[in-house]
């Protein structure tokens, strides 16, 4: 039972990443060359979900970008909804809540939806987790939920030293996507994410 509720966690945490950084990544191009890059990009970034395994004990989930980032460089998120003991192991799990969620406080946030396995169907997908120091990231739904029921990814592309910080990043990688080497759409999509400051 541990296992089945630690994959739900992780799993909703990063959905919500993937919903939070593609909604607040898409960017306007004025070039018209730029411009079917910009579509593809603002298609392809749908969802996001992030999730924090934290070393204060807590797990954080959430869906919006700055939310996320506020968290990782100040150890703090604005509006928060907990559950004590909602975690797989017993964590208190915090779900971050955006200002538009904010408005309707009686309602479940995206991130609890996810955490909770009530949202579905997530189309384009980018999530990534935190824990152990190390980022995980995710471009397909079906391979963070992987990731969330076996806690490993078979296939990876590890940069070591190529975090904010200096820490090791580890892009999830299958078999469709294996033998194409560095995952530049992934790495780009890290690497924007913390440019949007």
């Amino acid at each position: 039972m541990r296992n089945t509720q630690q994959q739900k966690l992780v799993a909703a945490l990063g959905l919500m990443l993937a919903v939070g950084i593609l909604h607040g990544c898409a960017s306007s191009q004025t070039s018209s060359s730029a411009a079917p890059a910009a579509k593809a990009e603002t298609s392809a970034q749908k969802q996001t979900y992030f999730m924090v395994f934290h070393e204060n004990g807590r797990i954080y989930a959430m869906t919006e970008p700055k939310i996320y980032l506020g968290l990782m460089e100040h150890d703090e998120v604005p509006l928060t909804r907990a559950r004590i003991g909602g975690g797989p192991g017993g964590e208190t799990v915090v779900f971050g809540i955006t200002s538009k969620e904010g408005e309707q406080l009686d309602k479940p946030t995206m991130a609890e939806n996810i955490f909770d396995g009530r949202a579905k169907d997530f189309g384009a997908f980018y999530g990534e987790v935190v824990r152990d120091g190390r980022y995980h990231v995710f471009g397909e739904w079906k391979d963070f939920q992987d990731y969330l029921q076996h806690k490993e990814v078979t296939f990876t592309y590890t940069e070591v030293g190529s975090g904010p910080k200096g820490e090791t990043v580890i892009y999830a990688l299958n078999n469709k996507t294996k033998d194409a080497g560095r995952p530049l759409a992934l790495v780009e999509q890290f690497n924007r994410l913390r440019q949007a400051k």
